[in-house]
């Protein structure tokens, strides 16, 4: 107990101990004290019948006019695209000895923006739906992309969704989970590969009224993939994929930027690995924060790996514009900051995606940081190494994918059921310096199924560190976590999901969905050349 009678809570696995146990210090460290107490992570409106005239003109301050608040639409990813069996040499062997297992987790949190939860399909008719005032809900059998919908109550909702894949064996044997997003017109997305064994489809889904024309520009380790630079045309309600493998053969590091007039789009890319006969990975590559001269990189959880390994989490950059640049690469531990040797500073060409190996780290949770002169993108993988199957002649692979965040102030995860989940959050100082001193300050809300609040922290973390724990550590039956940060350094946050099975864990790697905040008003002037007739 603490001295203000609350239970302490043990953070396990890669984080430090919790303050009980170990000596007081100012440290680069993560602390939980659970409970309601405190969860530290050291570590025109122009009026009627107006018209023009020449009178002298009359200065009228803005007034206010409340907008009645918008419904919030997230579309969502469906089941996995079944492996190309063109690519097999033996007709006989079956690369999907089991199908994919896909549900849809949605969770609205209770509070004046709480309106119904509903779960549209493609052709907009109705899957599922839950009653205002908070709610969760669960859609099974997961097969085309869906659309989520929140309507509003007094204010604007507040409202998560995820999909979850589940391959237990075969060529896309992981864990594969992407967040639903709201439709974009401009997305990058950092990850895949297409070279021998390796595949990368692009994934357009249109959950609007509007047809979309969608341009996707690819780029590979020699810079632009000319070939691959194409057209499409969504129709709303419609999803189109595109396999990389033809249109950009042979690319063993892609970047993929998508833009979009007329519509908006979903876009995500599925990569998937095979070594041989042997699965070696498959996850959703989703939408990343665009190109800036600061990218973060949250929920890099790695196991341990050697320096050189052949497997281990990697860096991808890329400078999409005719600027080359040097990147500084910085990762946040739970301990505090390290460079990692010999790849502090990484140069970058113009227009050519580069992988750096992060192998070697400490196992444990890790955000990365990257500093550069010139806009770069950025993601990171991680990997799990499983056993060997019966005919396979070597062990299983998993991979997942964490995109660069935008750090949104206020987000939302939902949390799928067969899944193990952890919280990862990360501090980063502003300015130049990623590892000056200072906190970041945030309050996190775990959600039950009825988008009430389990328990309530507030979190602290020490600038130039990452904490981490499980989320059956903070409360149990949770079916959502909402973050809301407060002034202070740069919060950067992500979930990461684990299955575990007797051939080694699947993990996949959920973003928070941001909350839009305000008020709903708009501040209107009237014009004060405007008389009345």
């Amino acid at each position: 107990m603490t001295t203000d009678g609350t239970a302490a809570v043990a953070a396990t696995g890669s984080g430090p101990q919790p303050e009980a146990t170990r000596p007081a210090r100012r440290g680069r460290a993560a602390r939980v004290v659970g409970g309601l107490a405190v969860l530290t992570l050291a570590a025109g409106a122009v009026a009627a019948g107006a018209q023009l005239g020449a009178a002298d003109e009359v200065p009228v301050g803005a007034v206010e006019v409340q907008a009645p608040p918008a419904p919030t639409t997230l579309g969502c990813v469906g089941t996995l695209q079944p492996p190309d069996e063109r690519r097999r040499g033996d007709a006989a062997f079956d690369p999907s000895p089991v199908a994919p297992v896909t549900a849809l987790d949605a969770v609205v949190p209770t509070g004046p923006g709480a309106g119904a939860l509903t779960v549209l399909g493609g052709t907009g008719g109705e899957v599922e739906r839950a009653g205002a005032g908070g709610a969760s809900l669960r859609v099974e059998d997961v097969e085309a992309p869906l659309v989520v919908r929140a309507a509003p109550a007094d204010e604007a909702p507040v409202v998560a969704a995820a999909t979850t894949s589940l391959v237990t064996a075969g060529d896309l044997r992981g864990l594969s989970a992407a967040s639903c997003v709201a439709p974009g017109v401009d997305d990058w997305l950092v990850g895949g590969a297409t070279t021998v064994g390796s595949s990368a489809v692009l994934v357009l889904s249109n959950p609007g009224l509007t047809t979309a024309e969608v341009t996707a520009e690819v780029w590979g380790p020699n810079g632009p993939v000319e070939s691959a630079a194409a057209r499409h045309v969504v129709a709303p309600g419609a999803t189109q994929t595109v396999d990389l493998g033809g249109a950009a053969a042979e690319q063993r590091a892609l970047v993929v930027h998508v833009t979009t007039t007329g519509g908006q789009v979903v876009a995500h890319l599925q990569a998937s690995v095979v070594e041989g006969f042997t699965p070696a990975g498959t996850d959703l590559v989703v939408p990343g924060a665009a190109p800036a001269t600061r990218q973060v990189v949250p929920g890099v959880v790695v196991e341990e790996s050697q320096v050189g390994a052949e497997v281990g989490p990697a860096l991808r950059l890329l400078a999409p514009g005719d600027e080359a640049t040097t990147a500084r690469v910085t990762l946040l531990g739970a301990d505090g900051p390290v460079e990692p040797a010999g790849v502090e500073e990484v140069e970058l060409a113009a227009g050519t995606v580069v992988d750096v190996p992060l192998s070697g780290l400490a196992a444990g949770a890790w955000t990365v940081v990257v500093d550069a002169s010139a806009p770069v993108v950025a993601a990171a993988v991680v990997t799990r190494t499983g056993t060997a199957g019966e005919l396979d002649d070597r062990p299983r692979v998993e991979r997942a994918w964490s995109a660069a965040s935008a750090a949104a102030r206020h987000g939302v995860v939902a949390l799928p059921r067969e899944a193990a989940a952890r919280l990862v959050v990360g501090a980063v100082a502003e300015g130049d310096d990623a590892t000056a001193t200072g906190e970041g300050r945030a309050r996190l809300r775990v959600l039950d199924e009825d988008g009430g609040v389990l328990s309530e922290h507030d979190v602290t973390v020490d600038a130039g560190t990452t904490g981490s724990w499980p989320v059956a550590d903070l409360a149990e039956g949770a079916a959502g976590l909402e973050l809301e940060v407060l002034p202070g350094a740069r919060v950067d946050w992500a979930v990461e999901l684990e299955v575990l099975q007797e051939d080694g864990a699947l993990v996949s790697v959920l973003a928070p969905v941001p909350v839009v905040d305000g008020d709903g008003a708009l501040r209107v002037r009237e014009d004060g050349r405007a008389t009345r007739g």
